[in-house]
């Protein structure tokens, strides 16, 4: 199995009581990117709730959302779980056009999936400004370590050359999914909301009355990378 990620550091937590002091909440956009089957959904599940349930192929996106809170901040994750079959990929890229980070799934007991997690990243190199984007390799199924088909190291080798993070993890046991979330927060939040205009404030809008004829609904925007 993949290097174990350090456990959370001192303040930071998935969930927690905020409300003894007033922290600035920032909202982060991530996608995951990968074939289908690789278990994109039951990660983004396990981030959003910590749960584990068998889905189906996803249709065009699935959004959630979690709250990670650090030392002085709260990061808002809105993470869009992008569909993997090849019939979705020319509209995929519009969901993930102005990410904070990007994780590449893998299957490690499918090497096919390793390989397509390749063009992936191409295709997400267009889109993104250098630096703007923290973009993570994730090797997921450790639990079938059994029929592994692509090896720790050719994970991190592939990371190196492309100047990617990694690690390993598997969404039906959790292991290392909490640790990933945590550690992918401190660095959007040490690398991307340093930039000026990096990461925007987020805040709760207020109820909306849809059967009132008077009263537009409001649309929300994506999160705007970069200067």
């Amino acid at each position: 199995m993949g290097e174990k990620l350090p456990g959370g550091k001192a303040g930071a937590r998935l969930r927690g009581d905020t409300s003894s002091r007033s922290v600035q909440t920032l909202r982060v956009k991530m996608v995951l990117l990968g074939s289908s089957g690789v278990g994109k959904s039951s990660l983004a599940l396990r981030f959003a709730k910590d749960e584990f349930r068998s889905s189906s192929p996803t249709v065009g996106c699935a959004y959630m959302t979690r709250e990670v809170h650090l030392s002085d901040v709260t990061l808002r994750f809105e993470i869009w779980d992008t569909a993997g079959a090849e019939k979705y990929h020319s509209v995929t890229s519009l969901y993930y056009r102005g990410a904070h980070t990007a994780l590449l799934v893998y299957d490690i007991s499918q090497k096919e999936t390793f390989i397509r997690a390749q063009v992936w990243l191409k295709e997400l190199e267009k889109q993104y400004i250098p630096g703007s984007t923290v973009i993570w390799l994730v090797g997921n199924k450790v639990d079938q370590a059994h029929g592994r088909q692509v090896s720790v190291k050719e994970g991190r080798s592939l990371a190196n050359d492309r100047g990617l993070l990694f690690t390993e993890t598997s969404a039906l046991s959790g292991d290392q999914v909490s640790e990933l979330l945590l550690a992918v927060a401190h660095r959007v939040h040490e690398c991307v909301g340093a930039q000026q205009g990096g990461l925007s404030e987020w805040k709760e809008t207020p109820h909306v009355d849809l059967h009132c004829r008077d009263t537009i609904s409001p649309l929300v925007s994506c999160c705007k990378v970069g200067p």
